[in-house]
């Protein structure tokens, strides 16, 4: 048997709650201390030329960024990881390890708004090209493979319409012409998806989202295979990537609960979408860990739990007008994009033009909603008199 000071031997749970930390490195303090640092001195000459310290200047790294780069590589079982200002940042620092001029990249025709919009500004202007696919065709995507494909980007679910795809089945296909698969995997986590252990080599979250947990805080990460490592951690290194030591430490903070709060999140969402179920106006409820969903098959198989962040659409004949009167009537859930902090919130969802390699032709109106941690029957309270006031 492992021994407990065996960091691949012990439970998530446990590695949340002790990676990252060393309290004897630190006079026995509990957490880490916040170093704010830019110039770091040396003993003497001789040390400064050879690079014989561990700490060089801040911007290579410093004891807050490490104890959370360290605690993120024991729960994602990765090489290395680097911390981004924003979950964005994030994704553009995966793709940019991945590609050059020449290029050809795959990326999901579900994936996030703004990574489109990176993907369609940025990559054509430095001479990549950008070709989006259908999640659901698994192993069937060698067919797209070109000579140039360098990566694909996957995201499970997908963004707003919350399709699942085949990651492994996509990864060993990737791999037979050496091409990197990069997933988002903001909405389970870490804790509930390990993207590296299905075959792929970037791993991103929205560290925003779950990890900081509590709303007040950018971040991203990236947790690389040893096969990406290299070319992320030069990357990183020949851009000045640097994220502020506060904001680092909102996400360690975060990091410690963040298997107690997504145990509250699922199970408050699952009690709402049960009430969901039994409304008139309720038409889809978009959420792979439901038995009803499409994507639920594969969500079993390659997850271990749900977050709270789900759509539903109306029934059809539904106005743009009863929408925005049941999001303007809640109470209890905020108007707001982001997610994964304490908060429930609700954004209006338009399926219809999101995609263009699988045109999504669903005229319906649509909702997302984040779960957080109030009391779920307030929280279908609050429901129900919006449904009231929008419908009658």
């Amino acid at each position: 048997m492992s021994s407990p000071d065996s960091k691949t031997s012990l439970k998530q749970d446990t590695k949340l709650t002790h990676s990252g930390r060393e309290p004897r490195s630190f006079h026995g303090f509990v957490n880490p201390p916040i170093v704010h640092a830019s110039t770091v001195l040396y003993p003497d000459v001789e040390t400064m030329v050879t690079g014989g310290q561990t700490y060089s200047y801040a911007r290579r790294g410093n004891p807050t960024t490490d104890s959370l780069e360290n605690a993120l590589k024991d729960i994602e079982g990765a090489e290395g990881v680097k911390i981004a200002n924003s979950g964005l940042n994030a994704v553009a620092l995966a793709i940019m390890s991945c590609v050059k001029s020449g290029d050809h990249i795959l990326i999901a025709d579900t994936a996030y708004g703004p990574t489109r919009h990176f993907a369609d500004t940025v990559l054509p202007s430095i001479g990549v090209s950008v070709e989006y696919y259908d999640p659901s065709l698994g192993s069937e995507i060698r067919s797209l493979f070109r000579a140039e494909t360098a990566a694909v980007f996957t995201e499970a679910p997908g963004s707003l319409s919350f399709e699942m795809q085949d990651i492994p089945a996509i990864a060993e296909a990737a791999r037979e012409i050496d091409a990197s698969v990069l997933m988002d995997n903001t909405w389970a986590s870490p804790l509930f998806c390990q993207p590296l252990a299905l075959g792929v080599d970037l791993s991103i979250q929205a560290g925003t989202k779950y990890i900081v947990g509590h709303s007040d805080a950018m971040l991203g990460t990236v947790a690389s295979s040893e096969r990406a490592w290299e070319k992320l951690d030069a990357l990183c290194g020949a851009m000045g990537c640097h994220v502020a030591p506060d904001d680092i430490y909102l996400g360690l903070r975060g990091l410690r609960t963040l298997s107690v709060r997504l145990e509250r999140h699922q199970r408050n969402t699952f009690e709402i979408l049960d009430w969901l179920k039994g409304q008139p106006q309720i038409g889809t409820l978009r959420y792979p860990a439901l038995k009803s969903d499409p994507g639920y098959e594969i969500w079993k198989r390659d997850f271990s739990g749900s977050s709270g962040l789900f759509a539903f659409d109306f029934v059809d004949g539904t106005t743009k007008e009863q929408n925005f009167k049941f999001l303007n009537a809640l109470k209890l859930y905020g108007l707001g994009y982001s997610w994964g902090g304490f908060e429930s919130l609700a954004i209006p969802v338009r399926l219809k033009g999101m995609r263009t390699a699988t045109p999504f032709d669903v005229n319906l109106q649509s909702v997302r909603l984040h779960i957080g941690l109030e009391d779920p029957e307030d929280l279908i309270k609050d429901l129900d008199q919006a449904l009231e006031k929008a419908f009658g």
